[in-house]
């Protein structure tokens, strides 16, 4: 049931250099971190040259990046200005590449490691993931390590590699993994329509994208469209805003697991045009489908392990409101409270005798709220047809106060059941307005 769709996939001109590695405190095998899922993705804690940061772990980038932290605090060493590209049809940003840096995840710790840090504030993933996410993270660390992702209960295993025993598992489907410019690839079947005919696809396994399949139109003889879908806002990549066709398949295969039904967006060429360097590559496996199973992620031996967990044969949904929602800052808020003052009868006897009176004081106290805005409304749907206009403040839904609920479950109701009633009231200016609108199943 998920979420705002990020993509994070990142393409760079420049190779690493720096002999970077990971390694285990002195004779640990093995080490449990625990992580939240966030939309989708795998937000774990990661150290950089001493300071606590909070880093998702993404299988679709190939260098490690910093979106936000006190550089000064961080002791960023051996910088230079580059720029990097990404997913998007918008330039490249301006970053700042840093070596010999020292990350460390609990007793493991990651040796002259190189990073990127984006200068341009323009990319703000914690605004819209409605938690501090200080970066990404992928192929620098699990090149040196297995590790096991335990969505049902939000934990990490890491192994090391020289001691790492594969899982004894009857049930489990062991794929191959190639690589291409350090990213990894497996093969899978997708179903496009009523014809039932399998086609073999190449994706990408990114765990750093939040939707469950994307698939790019043209990189196949019959990789397109169905016939049913509507244009949505597919997430944000580094390079700007990421737009295509969302809709729905007949089947995605991932070795024997078969999901039925699952949400499919077609992305544009102009969208994907640095994804589309790897001439074989016709998509990428998203969250969606990954947090469906537990995860072997095993680069030293070139292999991914899935293991279903209850989750696989559940329903996949999306959007229905056409609004993308982040999270605007905190604002003061003003809060009533009525306390019990004193009781006494009416003769000033003490308190216990018959005729009482009951004093109450009421009194106000003002506290930081998170406040949420619209940042897009996707034409054409539900929430754009009701008038909510991008920018509008969000002060309640469906009767609630906006910031009693965090942006994960804000989410969470815009993907609910079709024909749900959506009431929700927003300030535009200095002006409040109510509109009303219900969830509309469009694939």
């Amino acid at each position: 049931m998920k979420k705002s769709l990020l993509a994070l996939t990142v393409l760079f001109a420049l190779e690493l250099t720096a002999q970077s590695r990971f390694v285990f405190h002195q004779k640990l095998k093995k080490q449990d971190v625990s992580f939240k899922l966030i939309n989708n993705l795998i937000v774990f804690p990661l150290e950089i040259n001493g300071q606590k940061l909070s880093f998702i772990l993404d299988t679709g980038v190939n260098k490690t990046i910093l979106f936000s932290a006190n550089n000064d605090s961080l002791k960023l060493k051996s910088t230079q200005k580059v720029f990097i590209h990404g997913l998007g049809a918008g330039e490249p940003l301006e970053a700042l590449r840093s070596r010999n840096n020292h990350f460390k995840i609990a007793e493991i710790n990651g040796y002259e490691q190189e990073l990127y840090v984006i200068t341009d504030d323009a990319f703000q993933l914690s605004s819209k993931m409605g938690t501090t996410i200080h970066g990404i993270i992928g192929f620098d660390l699990l090149k040196d390590v297995v590790v096991r992702v335990n969505y049902s209960s939000e934990r990490l295993t890491f192994y090391k590699p020289i001691t790492y025993k594969e899982p004894r598992c009857r049930s489990c489907e062991k794929l191959p993994i190639t690589f291409d410019k350090n990213k990894p690839y497996i093969n899978a079947s997708v179903k496009l329509d009523s014809s039932n005919i399998p086609i073999t696809v190449k994706m990408l396994v990114d765990s750093g994208g939040s939707d469950a399949l994307w698939l790019f139109e043209g990189t196949g003889k019959n990789i397109k469209t169905p016939s049913k879908f509507f244009i949505d806002i597919l997430g944000e990549g580094l390079s700007g805003t990421i737009y295509g066709k969302r809709s729905r398949i007949r089947s995605l295969s991932i070795g024997k697991y078969e999901m039925p039904e699952p949400t499919a967006s077609f992305l544009d060429t102009l969208s994907t045009l640095n994804a589309r360097r790897y001439r074989e590559r016709n998509g990428s496996i998203g969250g969606e489908v990954l947090k469906r199973f537990k995860v072997w992620i095993d680069y030293p031996n070139n292999k991914l392990i899935l293991k279903k967990n209850a989750s696989l044969k559940r329903g996949f949904f999306y959007n229905m409101s056409g609004l993308h929602v982040v999270y605007n800052g905190l604002e003061l808020v003003k809060e009533k409270s009525t306390n019990l003052a004193r009781v006494q009868n009416d003769f000033g006897e003490a308190a216990g005798s018959s005729n009482k009176t009951i004093s109450f004081v009421t009194s106000y106290n003002y506290r930081f709220k998170p406040s949420f805005k619209v940042d897009r409304v996707a034409p054409g749907s539900p929430a754009a047809l009701a008038g909510i206009q991008q920018g509008d403040l969000i002060k309640k839904i469906n009767g609630k106060l906006a910031h009693e609920f965090t942006l994960e479950e804000i989410m969470e109701i815009f993907h609910s059941k079709p024909k749900k009633k959506i009431v929700m009231i927003v300030e535009r200016g200095v002006m409040d307005f109510k509109y009303k609108f219900r969830l509309e199943k469009r694939i």
